[in-house]
């Protein structure tokens, strides 16, 4: 420690105690400050290189500043051009913000538009997109209830309404709004998904895969669609996400479908699922057993 310093001093005076304490504590450090005296312990060309950063580096971060400022996207008018624009034209600037992720902004012309029309259930459901985006499920959940309030028969909000509720763990009232959707807009695949997987977060795992089936039934590349009205339920927990793969697998070896099979075996190996062996035991899926692919994810049997 370098001690008491009187405060009443300089701050350049104590600075000069603390380096004089360092160069008496530190062999290397006095030997330098002999070599190079009046530079600190510096030689020639670091103190050159020292001076040279210091004039630099401002410019520097200034032009990293002004580049972050204004390279984005163009600023959102000021609220009296907002004022000026019909609820047409700012539903489609929100739109335009949303397609290019800049969710914030997108939400600022959407709260305008509805500032215009407070009975437009469709904007009600895009503010709420936008919301669940940066993450604010609070504000979310309100712009979709609004929505569902306003138009009872708005099957995206009715959706997107359950997903808020899956993500905040009620999986109750979730699965309510999915079957809800489902009920409007039965051929809707992406909500069979949704009803899916909040049923195996509630290790209801048999009525789970048949909502899944049904879903593969209706649309055979649902998982792998994205959607601009709506937003999907989701498994985050890696054990829960592979037992998942796993059981998806099982329903496509049902199906006959070896390639799903495989494909869904691989994600549940990648996301660790520990009883990878139990493919040589279960006859289900015996249509991959002489298959290489199975063979270099899962050493057989009679390899071991």
């Amino acid at each position: 420690m370098f001690g008491a310093v009187d405060p009443t001093k300089s701050c350049y005076r104590r600075v000069f105690l603390e380096t004089n304490w360092y160069y008496k504590n530190n062999t290397r450090a006095r030997k330098r400050a002999r070599k190079y005296p009046g530079q600190g312990g510096l030689p020639p060309e670091e103190v050159r290189m020292r001076r040279v950063l210091s004039k630099v580096m401002p410019i520097v971060l200034l032009l990293g500043l002004t580049a972050y400022v204004f390279a984005e996207t163009d600023p959102v008018p000021a609220q009296r051009e907002l004022r000026a624009m019909t609820v047409a034209e700012l539903e489609k600037a929100g739109d335009a913000r949303r397609a290019i992720n800049d969710f914030p902004a997108a939400a600022l012309y959407f709260e305008a538009a509805l500032r215009q029309d407070r009975r437009n259930a469709v904007i009600y459901n895009k503010l709420g997109l936008a919301q669940i985006s940066y993450g604010d499920m609070n504000a979310a959940r309100n712009s979709f209830t609004r929505a569902v309030r306003l138009d009872p028969n708005n099957v995206n909000a009715i959706n997107n309404l359950g997903v808020i509720h899956f993500r905040q763990q009620r999986l109750t009232d979730a699965a309510k709004y999915f079957r809800m959707a489902i009920a409007l807009e039965e051929t809707r695949a992406a909500f069979h998904v949704n009803l899916g997987v909040t049923l195996f977060s509630q290790r209801r795992i048999e009525q789970a895969m048949k909502s899944y089936e049904r879903a593969l039934a209706l649309d055979p590349e649902v998982f792998i669609r994205n959607s601009r009205t709506g937003v999907a339920a989701q498994i985050t927990n890696p054990e829960d996400r592979a037992l998942l793969n796993f059981e998806l697998a099982k329903m496509f070896a049902r199906q006959g479908n070896a390639e799903g099979c495989l494909r869904y075996l691989q994600y549940a190996n990648e996301n660790g699922y520990r009883r990878m062996a139990d493919v040589y035991r279960d006859p289900l899926f015996s249509i991959l057993w002489d298959d290489e692919r199975l063979h270099e994810m899962v050493e057989p049997p009679a390899a071991r």
